[in-house]
């Protein structure tokens, strides 16, 4: 039971880690023309500038991929926190849905901030920069989605162990 647990610990902080690193970084889209990269929040060359237009209406889709992305993060960390103190507070049966329930959740977000912007990149990005390919963090973020869709499964399977 108790490798069990260290293995369920170890993939949580494993998927909030992915979370953080594609919420935060720079490369949800690199342009083929030299070195340009976009993520959530700025485009970056030489330096970085905002994305233009990212504070209007029309960058809707944009604003909602950075308000899920952040809430999967937060909701990934709120979970590891509430697991720890189901641990000693709960009795067995009953421990880990509420843990299980925000990892789910979070697995959601994240699902739908990166649809969002595989479905909508084009919308909030210049022109000029159409053509590339998806970035690594954009692969993070959609590898931390069945992390934490296992996560939120195995905190399930773990109520009901003994």
């Amino acid at each position: 039971m108790l490798v069990i647990l260290a293995f369920i610990i170890l993939f949580h902080i494993i998927s909030a880690i992915l979370l953080f690193v594609a919420t935060t970084n720079n490369a949800w889209w690199v342009a083929s023309k030299g070195n340009f990269y976009t993520d959530l929040w700025y485009n970056c060359n030489v330096t970085c500038v905002e994305i233009p237009g990212s504070s209007t209406a029309d960058a809707g889709y944009l604003q909602a991929v950075q308000a899920t992305m952040i809430l999967s993060t937060i909701l990934c960390c709120v979970g590891f926190f509430v697991f720890i103190l189901q641990l000693f507070r709960l009795k067995q049966g009953e421990r880990f849905v509420f843990t299980a329930i925000i990892q789910l959740l979070s697995s959601l977000c994240v699902m739908i901030g990166a649809s969002i912007y595989t479905a909508e990149r084009a919308s909030f990005q210049a022109k000029d920069v159409q053509t590339g390919e998806y970035g690594y963090a954009f692969v993070v973020a959609w590898v931390a989605f069945p992390m934490t869709l296992v996560s939120g499964l195995m905190y399930l399977v773990l109520r009901k162990r003994k």
